[in-house]
């Protein structure tokens, strides 16, 4: 059974940056995409980024360029660098699993996910 942890959210300002991380502990074994996800409230939740075993990326147009999405296949810990956050990015952010190797931006077909991490930007 997989878990997801995730850390490193917080109250920063308009343009500055983050670094969020996810580890994961349990059997593992296999292909496997990770992701990040955000979620405001009265919103659906929202695709961040998606990577890959094998490194195959996938970022949403909000973040592209923004965000940098990383993955140590050694112990599967997922990152996420935030630079020139926005008021928007306000959410919680949610690691998330599935077996496979194509990353992909719906919800439902990610079987595993941690309980969530907040980042707060506001002057």
């Amino acid at each position: 059974q997989v878990q997801l942890e995730e850390s490193g959210g917080g109250l920063v300002k308009p343009g500055d940056s983050l670094l969020l991380s996810c580890t994961t502990s349990g059997r593992t074994s296999g292909d496997s995409v990770m992701a990040w996800f955000r979620q405001t409230p009265g919103k659906e939740r929202e695709f961040v980024v998606g990577i890959g075993v094998n490194s195959v990326t996938h970022y949403s147009d909000a973040v592209m360029g923004r965000f940098t999405a990383s993955r140590d296949t050694a112990d599967n810990t997922l990152y996420l660098s935030m630079h020139d956050l926005k008021p928007e990015d306000t959410a919680v952010y949610y690691c998330a699993w599935k077996v496979g190797d194509i990353p992909t931006t719906l919800q439902q077909r990610y079987s595993v996910w941690g309980q969530g991490t907040q980042v707060t930007v506001s002057s």
